[in-house]
């Protein structure tokens, strides 16, 4: 087990003043800003999308993702002051992911901050990307520490326990493929088109999850293997389509969903089994899969557990929840210098 320490792991203190952090979010394809109050109240979220531009490549093109965060973050970040009714002097503090994600990207978002925490000699915040997608669930108000937290993205599936506020422990995490990279890789093998994750979800709702029974690959321990699933859908789909079986699409992407999320539930309820935790909180893009959100459900039902989602809008990379998780550190006393670089494989901390 590794832990995961962000300044001092204290919990919120009674009467914090409830400071305006802007977040900035560049990690990858989302040119996001927004201001945030006392770490939960959202002023503004303003999101750049580029999915458009990036669907004829099948995938994001780091080096024209980064070209146009260049291009939008002025604007995304003028129009998240001025949905807040606030400017740049009432800002306490700057947020800004800088790691993990595409070098480039974060590197846009980084030097932005830098300029205007310079320009405004305020508070630099450097914030893990993985940990605002767990801060997400503080959006919605209600959830304290501690908790487990399941994160699934494109580029990570891990277990995490929040033990405080500042304070994470990974217990499990993906050996290869990370599940949001499955369901692409499973949906460009079926022809849907890019992203391929809500292109899976959306269709599987019209197939019989049970058509096809797919592996479920459960190591020891709390880490997690989706290469053999991914695997299993393309060498399936090739064998079925010579034979011309009969077998939907639809039916296809449905059970290949059921199996990735058995495996996820599966291991998320033996993470709570060996925490003792009594709260599971869902975050990263994957989160807002319904099928794993319906099974989280009912697992937690089962379990006598409480469950934790945030809202679809903060699923997927936004800068509200880069914001949330910079108040935090910025209450617990941490500064980040303006030597603060990006770190694209950092996982946490």
């Amino acid at each position: 087990m590794t832990t995961i320490e962000s300044g001092a792991p204290e919990r919120l203190p009674a009467g914090a003043d409830f400071k305006l952090v802007l977040g900035i979010e560049t990690s990858c394809d989302e040119t996001s800003a927004s201001v945030v109050q006392g770490g939960r109240e959202v002023l503004s979220n303003v999101i750049s999308s580029q999915i458009d531009i990036h669907r004829p490549f099948g995938g994001v093109v780091p080096e024209i993702a980064a070209r146009k965060h260049i291009e939008r973050i002025g604007a995304v970040v003028d129009e998240a002051l001025a949905v807040a009714g606030c400017q740049l002097t009432d800002i306490d503090a700057y947020a800004v992911a800088n790691g993990p994600g595409l070098v480039g990207a974060l590197l846009v978002g980084l030097s932005y901050a830098k300029a205007l925490a310079f320009a405004q000699a305020k508070p630099l915040i450097g914030v893990n990307h993985i940990e605002g997608h767990i801060c997400a669930n503080y959006l919605n108000g209600g959830i304290e520490p501690p908790f487990l937290s399941l994160v699934v993205s494109g580029g990570h599936t891990l277990l995490i326990a929040v033990r405080d506020y500042n304070q994470y422990e990974v217990l499990g995490g993906t050996r290869d493929d990370a599940a949001g990279e499955a369901f692409d890789k499973a949906a460009r093998a079926l022809g849907l088109p890019y992203p391929g994750g809500p292109a899976i979800d959306r269709l599987s709702r019209e197939g019989d999850a049970n058509a096809v029974r797919f592996p479920r690959t459960k190591l020891e321990g709390l880490d997690f293997s989706f290469s053999g699933l991914k695997s299993a859908v393309i060498q399936y789909l090739e064998r079925e389509r010579k034979a011309n079986s009969g077998i939907s699409d639809a039916d296809m992407a449905a059970s290949f969903q059921k199996a990735a999320v058995d495996v996820l539930i599966d291991r998320m309820l033996l993470a709570v089994e060996r925490t003792g935790y009594k709260t599971v909180a869902l975050a990263g893009g994957v989160a807002a899969n319904r099928a794993l959100r319906e099974a989280a459900e009912v697992a937690c039902i089962e379990n006598n557990l409480e469950l934790r989602l945030p809202a679809l809008e903060y699923c997927t990379d936004n800068a509200a929840m880069v914001a949330c998780r910079g108040y935090y550190s910025l209450i617990a006393g941490k500064r980040d210098g303006y030597d603060l670089n990006a770190h694209p494989a950092r996982m946490a901390g």
